[in-house]
């Protein structure tokens, strides 16, 4: 088994769709009464999914030729024959239409500002105006729009720092490396207090979801290898705000979520040890995931392949009841109905089979895990029933964290400990743009512009979940 997991961790799918492929001619083992009738509950409620909401199929029929947007510059350009037209009357034109590109270029934007004096007074005193720069980052070559557009690259588009010196020495300027790094720690002190405000935003809401991921750093105490940190993600997805923290080790009870001390709300995570203990802090209610529970399910289908299949059906049937509740664009309250009608009865029946074939697999085998799994926490495994805007797994938190695990790929490590804090900061910045629909390179823009002239008490509006889109579009 642990062979198989490996080969398949390095060549094979990542997906983990369940798809049934139990023989309907096969008999059924005796610890298996119940199959059929979760069968035909599954086509019941897919049925009744269908019949209250009937999902609208794509047209399979090809529309032709994609049309290009109608708010681009349109460039004309005028083929006349080789031929002699000469006595020739146009009847007409063959318009042909391409999508072109114009490179990306680099432009000297040229600020002059006219000074002036008045006539000297009686007393022979003379009063100069002159038009006040307004510059973020003073003394800095770089404009706004450059800045943005080098932290967008790395940080959306994962391009590491040499490649885009690169880039630039391409389109005509040599800078030195160490230009381009300064530039960086810049506009990183520049925005630096509005991701204090917006980690005390986050840290606020009522439900957060809390996930990890390893980063490497260079350390100078460690000579020849990298400091193996982690990056600590919080998602609040009422404000679809997420939140990167980084931290020299993983455990949770040294910085992380020492602020769950005094925090009352919902916070859902992973089966990681570390978070077990929150079950225990009065005032929170801790939610474990589904999808990480079904996971186990799906790798010991090839070990016992009935049980699994047979948890994972309901597993299914829950996910089915979830996506009715989100293409109805329900309510909390809705959701919450809907839950307890439908959810709680096939959760209970999840229960009572782990329950009653926990002691007759062999405790260490894949089933054997899943099972123990799910049996230490089917508390919080049931918890997202208690409110309508609970969710039943942490992916959103695990699709924010993946532009991370893009990004490392590219530029391997982070150049030290500041460093690592630098990239949280416009992770957590970024991917917020992408949870709320936002262009992060016109935000950044835009928060560059404008940081030093917002009072502290405003800071709030630049934030991405909050920012007037209005003003950036």
């Amino acid at each position: 088994f642990e062979l198989d997991q490996l080969k398949r961790l390095i060549f094979g799918s990542k997906r983990e769709r369940f798809v049934p492929t139990m023989d309907a001619c096969q008999l059924n083992l005796e610890f298996e009464p119940k199959d059929t009738e979760i069968e035909e509950e599954v086509k019941a409620e897919r049925e009744l999914i269908r019949v209250n909401y009937e999902r609208k199929k794509p047209q399979k029929k090809h529309e032709g030729r994609l049309p290009l947007p109608a708010h681009l510059p349109v460039k004309e350009t005028i083929l006349e024959p080789e031929e002699d037209t000469t006595g020739m009357v146009c009847i007409g034109n063959e318009i042909t239409e391409e999508l072109d590109l114009v490179p990306a270029s680099l432009y000297i934007n040229r600020i002059i500002r006219p000074k002036y004096i008045t006539k000297e007074d009686t007393l022979g005193n003379q009063k100069q105006v002159i038009a006040q720069l307004n510059r973020p980052i003073p003394k800095c070559i770089a404009s706004a729009k450059l800045l943005a557009s080098i932290f967008t690259d790395k940080f959306v588009y994962h391009l590491p720092l040499f490649r885009i010196l690169k880039r630039l020495n391409q389109m005509g300027i040599s800078l030195p490396s160490s230009t381009l790094e300064s530039w960086v720690k810049l506009c990183s002190e520049l925005i630096r207090h509005l991701y204090a405000v917006h980690r005390l935003y986050v840290f606020r809401e009522i439900y957060q979801m809390i996930d990890e991921s390893p980063i490497k750093v260079q350390d100078k105490e460690k000579k020849g290898t990298c400091h193996h940190g982690y990056m600590w993600v919080r998602y609040a997805p009422l404000s679809k705000a997420a939140l990167f923290e980084y931290y020299p080790t993983r455990s949770a009870k040294k910085g992380p979520i020492d602020d769950l001390s005094t925090f009352t709300g919902y916070v859902q995570t992973d089966g990681y040890a570390g978070y077990t203990y929150l079950a225990s802090l009065q005032g929170i209610t801790h939610l474990s995931c589904w999808a990480h529970a079904r996971r186990y399910y799906e790798r010991a289908l090839d070990n016992d392949k009935a049980r699994a299949t047979h948890v994972l059906k309901l597993i299914q049937l829950l996910y089915a009841i979830e996506a009715l509740a989100r293409e109805a664009e329900m309510s909390p309250e809705q959701r919450y109905e809907l839950r307890l009608e439908k959810s709680l009865p096939i959760i209970n029946e999840i229960g009572q089979y782990i329950y009653q074939e926990k002691d007759k697999v062999l405790p260490q085998s894949p089933i054997g895990k899943a099972f123990e799994y799910c049996s230490s926490r089917w508390t919080s495994l049931q918890n997202f029933l208690s409110n309508g805007i609970l969710e039943i797994d942490s992916n959103l938190v695990e699709n924010a964290i993946r532009p991370l695990a893009l990004g490392r790929k590219n530029y391997l490590f982070a150049g030290s400990h500041d460093a690592a804090k630098d990239i949280a900061m416009f992770y957590s910045f970024f991917a917020t743009c992408a949870k709320n629909d936002i262009d992060p390179q016109k935000w950044l823009t835009y928060v560059i512009n404008n940081i030093n002239d917002t009072k502290s008490s405003q800071l709030k509006n630049l934030l991405p979940q909050f920012i007037d889109k209005n003003l950036i579009s």
